[in-house]
This record gives structure tokens, C-alpha cells and sequence, in this order.
């Protein structure tokens, strides 16, 4: 076994002369602290786009960080435009495409590019062929895939349709190679965000496929495909073979909720050259960096015998921050706060009480890990605040400018409705710190689910349930081609019905209804929780709550967000208690 993993590894090593000048530009991560990967996949394609030439279709940045036992994703648009450079050139090439600096200077002209973009230091550089992605698939026995919409194109040679072929119904199903790649790749009627979002999506199926499933009988097969279609660069002493295992079973290991996604925020579509791109500002690239090295993982609520009893109010020092942008939001927290005989302090002398941004849509409550039982008090000012979230204090020295040094850190977000206490907000009974306070964006709708799964009822051998709430701009998926209720077979024997709902951004979500228990996606939910009497799991992204799930026996009703989360916490939960039985006529 070691022979054989030594000669895997030797086999993906940087060997093509492309590589080998990009890895010479990698940075060494001491033991134990978080790493960074740049992987980068081809894009070779069939029809008018195969002149396109080797540019990188697929920009993804990974990093691994032990220390909080989270991996991260950030997804670069290979449209997005910024200076693209080569390495030892005192001056860019000039402002364009950024995959187009795979094709100016290789693999190390796109390590160039994203390191000067970013500020990152990069330790691994990954570099895929698709035709290995198939192959790989394939060797696994296929990979279970959330399909959110109908995907169609039949290439007959015109402009409209001249890209790959796809033909996907949706719902969630059991996808070759082939037809995975066709999902992961497909754009042409989104954009480039959703496309990286279904990269994001296969990378946490695949890992959750390997965790659950795994043949150690199977594995010279799949690294056989590897090696033959991935070629890795490391800094020196990164690809030893204790180091590789250590990465595979972390990354095996690591519950759902700990594998983030992150996209660049703020990008904008700009028509360059006859062509669509984006833009982004350099503020909204430097606040999706900061997201991608402070992962935010949602934590239930631990016993207080855990972490000690929480401090009074009165030996706790809190600093209230403005982070919502309306006038007096944070003067009228840190007013109602010492009613509650907590000790405000303001921020030093000179500095105004405001966050580093006024996006803050959920207040949040930083904690200083050095100061006694300080994680404790802040869930328990959380809980006074309503709902707002509780997070370690970050390194950003905007905010610890702001900060005198207190044990809590209030930065108060739209969030807030000017009380405290148990009517500060309306929480549903699912709610802490978890959850998130953003409200939910519902409407009452007793019709439109019950008419959809009324001609189904007697199709299937499980209880239909319908939905009574939905997202507030919510319509069935009625476009041409579309198919807003689907009945098909999920697994041998095993049917399933899936609702398909557009809302007024073009996002789809779904509601998928099924006596499938052993769908891999059900194994290791994030929560559990008693509603009303009836039991939920859900299932988060980083902080988003990605799906609920409605639990009668054997029957499960999942409530599944978009591709791109778009749906609130609250939302999320609102529409799962909002699920019916579907009554007969």
C-alpha cells in the first residue's frame, strides 16, 4: 500500500514544464495551519466555443484550515475582469478576463493573477482535465445530485443552441460522468454564479458520497484515473504521503456544515468587446476574501454546564456597533443594555461606533476567547438581542480598532427592532443562535401545492404532503419546457415527486417528497428539532440553511434552497412547518 501510494503521488506530481515554473512560486504552510489550493479545470468543448483554446473554465480556490475544522470554497467567475499577470513582470498585461491569464502565461500566469487579486498565499495549485471528472464519477458508481430545474439543449447547429447537449429533469437522482459534467458545466441560461455554485454543489456531493460509501477496494482504480487526468504542484514537503492522507481524512471526516461556499459579492455585468463580463469593486473582492478565511460554522446551543454558568450582566463589557447604517441604531442598543445591568463601554477615544460595513443584515455578537466564560455571555446577549448570531472575534483590524477591549462585541443589524428581551423578534420554535434573525419572506398559499400533487395522490405508495406557505415571490415553474410537479423513479422501486418553484430573482427551489430513507443526502443532518409535535432535520451550508427536512416514518419531505441559498433561515423553516397532508377531494 505504501509502495503503490508513493507511485500515485510521484504520478501527480508536477512533471509538464507549465507546472513545474508555477510551483516554484507556491508558499510553504507551517504544520497545523490552514492551507490554500488554487485548482483550475480546462475548458475544451464542442461546437463554435472549442476555438476558444486553453483558457481555465473553472477558477476554484480550497482552503483547509485545522484549527477550525472547516474547509472553504471560493468560486473566481472566469468572466470577471481584473489585471492579469505573468510572473517576474514589474507591470500587468492589462485589465481583462481572468482565465485569460491561463492562456497568456500558463497555470503560474493564473497563480500570478489570483495571488495579487486576492492577497492569498497559495500552497497547492490543482490543474483538471474533464474527460478524468467522468472517469471518476463513473468509478464511483455515479454521484447523487439535487437537480434544482429542467436542464435542456439539443445542439442543432444554430447560435442558440450551438453548446453541449444536457438533458436533466429535476429532482434528485443518482447522475453518471457524462451527465454530471453537463450539470456542473451549464451556463447559458443563468450565469457564471450558478454555474459555480453547481462546481460547489458536486464538490460537497462527491465528498459526501466518499464519506458515507467508501471501498478501500475501489481505490487503486479511482487514484489510477486521477493520476492520469489531475497533475498537482505543492511547496516543498507539502505532497509527502502523511501529509496527502491527513488532508483525505480530514476532508472525509468533516461534517456538512463545515464545507463553506463562497462567491465574489458584488459583481456586475458589463458588455465587453461583444461579449457579457463582470466587474466587481475592489471592496466587495477584499470582503469575499475576508469570508473565505474567517468561516462563520453554525454551533447548536451547548448545555451552560459545559462552558461554566454565564457571567452577571454586570461583570460582562459590551461595545455596541452600528453595522445596519440607520442613525442611532447602535445609541439605542447600548442605551437598553444597561437596563439589563450590562456594562457598555464605547470604542476608544476618537473612534465612532460603527462596524467596518453597514451590510449587516443579522446583528452579531463577537466574543473575545480570551476573556473568561466570554462565549457563554455572548450566546446568552444573543438570546436578549433576538436571534442575533454569535461569532469568535475576527482578526480585522477595522473592528479591533473599534474595540476597547470589551468581552462582547454588539454589532447591531437590520435585524434589531429597537427591544430586548423575549419580544425583541419573532423567532420560530426552531430558532438559536444557529438560525439567524433575518426574517422570513413568506406567503400563506393553501392552493397552489394542493392542485400540483392532487392528480398525483393515488400515483404513489407514500402521503403527499402539500405546502401552505410559500417564499413571498414564489410561482410554480411554468416556463416553456418546464415541469413545476414531477413523478419519477428516485431509486429501484422508490418513487418520488419533486415541486419546482421560481421566485422573482429567477432562483429555483424545490420541495421533494419521498420514501426513499437512505438517500445519501439524509445521512448526518446538521440539527435535529420537534416543531409542533412533528420532527425536522436540517442541513446547513457554512451559516445557510440549505435544506429542511420533514420526518413521518419512512417518508421524508425536503424543503431544498437554491443553488445559491437565496432563501433566509427563516424562510427555509417557515415554508417545512408550513407543509399540510394533502387532503383527498
Amino acid at each position: 500500500m505504501y509502495l503503490w501510494l508513493h507511485q500515485s503521488l510521484a504520478a501527480m506530481e508536477a512533471h509538464t514544464p507549465a507546472m513545474r515554473r508555477a510551483e516554484a512560486q507556491l508558499k510553504t504552510t507551517p504544520p497545523g495551519h490552514a492551507a490554500i489550493a488554487l485548482v483550475l479545470g480546462d475548458n475544451q468543448r464542442a461546437g463554435i466555443e472549442a476555438s476558444a483554446g486553453g483558457r481555465s473554465d473553472t477558477i476554484l480556490l480550497i482552503r483547509a484550515d485545522p484549527r477550525t475544522h472547516t474547509i472553504s470554497m471560493l468560486s473566481l467567475p472566469r468572466d470577471l475582469r481584473v489585471p492579469v499577470w505573468c510572473p517576474h513582470r514589474a507591470q500587468s498585461l492589462g485589465v481583462t478576463r481572468i482565465d485569460y491569464a491561463f492562456a497568456y502565461c500558463g497555470p503560474a500566469g493564473s497563480l500570478e493573477t489570483v495571488e495579487k487579486l486576492t492577497g492569498l498565499r497559495i500552497s497547492y495549485l490543482v490543474t483538471v482535465d474533464y474527460h478524468g471528472f467522468k472517469e471518476i464519477v463513473n468509478d464511483i458508481g455515479g454521484i447523487w445530485l439535487d437537480i434544482d430545474r429542467s436542464y435542456y439543449n439539443r445542439n442543432v447547429g444554430t447560435a442558440s443552441t450551438d453548446y453541449s447537449n444536457i438533458d436533466l429533469q429535476p429532482g434528485y437522482q443518482l447522475l453518471s460522468g457524462g451527465s454530471a459534467l453537463e450539470f456542473v458545466r451549464f451556463r447559458h441560461t443563468d450565469s457564471d454564479f450558478y454555474r459555480q455554485a453547481r462546481d460547489q454543489e458536486f464538490l460537497r456531493a462527491l465528498k459526501q458520497q466518499l464519506a458515507r460509501k467508501f471501498n478501500p477496494l475501489e481505490l487503486p482504480k479511482i487514484v489510477s484515473t486521477i493520476t492520469h487526468n489531475v497533475e498537482i504542484g505543492g511547496c516543498s514537503s507539502c505532497l509527502g504521503e502523511s501529509t496527502v492522507l491527513g488532508y483525505a481524512l480530514f476532508a472525509l471526516t468533516l461534517p456538512r456544515a463545515h464545507l463553506m461556499q463562497n462567491y465574489i459579492q458584488g459583481a456586475t455585468d458589463v458588455y465587453v468587446g461583444g461579449a457579457d463580463e463582470l466587474t466587481a469593486p475592489p471592496q466587495s473582492i477584499a470582503g469575499s476574501v475576508y469570508d473565505f478565511i474567517h468561516p462563520a460554522v453554525p454551533q447548536a446551543p451547548s448545555p451552560a454546564r459545559r462552558h461554566g454558568p454565564s457571567p452577571q450582566p454586570a461583570r460582562t463589557t459590551v461595545t455596541v456597533l452600528n453595522g445596519n447604517g440607520v442613525p442611532g441604531a447602535a445609541a439605542l442598543a447600548g442605551s437598553l443594555l444597561p437596563r439589563r445591568r450590562y456594562a457598555v463601554q464605547p470604542p476608544p477615544l476618537g473612534a465612532i461606533a460603527n462596524a467596518p460595513t453597514m451590510d449587516y443584515g443579522a446583528s452579531v455578537v463577537f466574543y473575545d476567547p480570551a476573556k473568561t466564560a466570554s462565549r457563554t455571555a455572548a450566546v446568552a446577549l444573543a438570546q436578549l438581542v433576538g436571534g442575533a448570531t454569535v461569532a469568535r472575534l475576527p482578526r480585522d483590524p477595522r473592528l479591533r480598532a473599534v474595540d476597547p477591549g470589551s468581552a462582547l462585541v454588539l454589532v447591531v443589524g437590520r435585524s434589531f427592532q429597537g427591544r430586548l428581551g423575549a419580544s425583541a423578534t419573532r423567532v420560530p420554535a426552531a430558532n438559536d443562535s444557529t438560525i439567524g434573525p433575518a426574517l422570513a419572506s413568506v406567503r400563506r398559499d393553501t392552493t397552489t401545492g394542493a392542485s400540483l400533487l392532487g392528480p398525483l395522490a393515488r400515483r404513489v405508495p407514500f402521503a403527499l404532503e402539500t405546502p401552505t406557505v410559500l417564499e413571498a415571490d414564489s410561482v410554480p415553474d411554468t416556463l416553456p419546457g418546464d415541469q413545476p410537479v414531477r413523478l419519477y423513479t428516485i431509486a429501484p422501486g422508490r418513487l418520488a415527486v419533486r415541486l419546482v418553484f421560481r421566485t422573482g430573482g429567477n432562483a429555483y427551489w424545490g420541495i421533494e417528497e419521498t420514501d426513499f430513507a437512505s438517500a445519501p443526502v439524509l445521512a448526518s443532518p446538521s440539527l435535529s428539532r420537534s416543531i409542533g409535535g412533528r420532527r425536522f432535520q436540517l442541513y446547513f451550508s457554512g451559516s445557510h440553511l440549505h435544506m429542511v427536512v420533514l420526518l413521518r416514518g419512512t417518508d421524508t419531505y425536503w424543503v431544498v434552497n437554491t443553488l445559491l441559498d437565496a432563501l433566509s433561515n427563516k424562510t427555509m423553516l417557515a415554508i417545512a412547518e408550513g407543509l399540510r397532508p394533502l387532503r383527498g377531494p
